[in-house]
């Protein structure tokens, strides 16, 4: 092998290497925005505007969870019976001295466990998991502007 085949050899490696890298970077978009996309029709679905009248800022809150529906390993989607279900968006205030506590907001209610169908349960759970994927997303945005800081 010619050394210009050689160099041609490594073109092509780094041609693909970067395409693939291109192609992965491609789809994690695609993922976030399809992601995105379904937070949005769930958020009408569920009319969480009733309480939240502004798609553009549901992600400053903290966090999110759920009361009445298990979201752990052992009890995921299971309905808590004699609970009541609701969407809790938590975030943090200033007390007066200068200290941060957490205060939850019922963006959504739903009645109790016993009486909530399977669709709207399940709606509701996947509007929270892919809340917290978008929220996700743009805690790895914040990360890699901080780390693009030092260079």
């Amino acid at each position: 092998m010619t050394n210009i085949d050689k160099i041609n050899s490594l073109l092509n490696q780094l041609e693909n290497k970067l395409e693939n890298k291109s192609l992965h970077f491609t789809q994690k978009n695609s993922d976030r925005e399809s992601n995105l996309k379904r937070v949005e029709l769930l958020y009408e679905k569920l009319e969480l505007s009733k309480k939240h009248d502004d798609f553009s800022s549901i992600f400053d809150y903290k966090a999110m969870n759920l009361a009445g529906i298990g979201l752990k390993e052992e009890d995921f989607g299971e309905i808590r019976e004699g609970k009541y279900i609701q969407i809790i968006a938590i975030i943090y205030l200033k007390s007066q001295t200068g200290k941060s506590l957490p205060k939850n907001i019922s963006l959504g209610y739903y009645g109790k466990a016993e009486k909530l169908s399977l669709e709207k349960k399940n709606d509701i759970v996947e509007f929270v998991l892919r809340w917290r994927y978008e929220k996700t997303f743009q805690h790895t945005h914040y990360y890699k502007q901080l780390l693009s800081k030092l260079h």
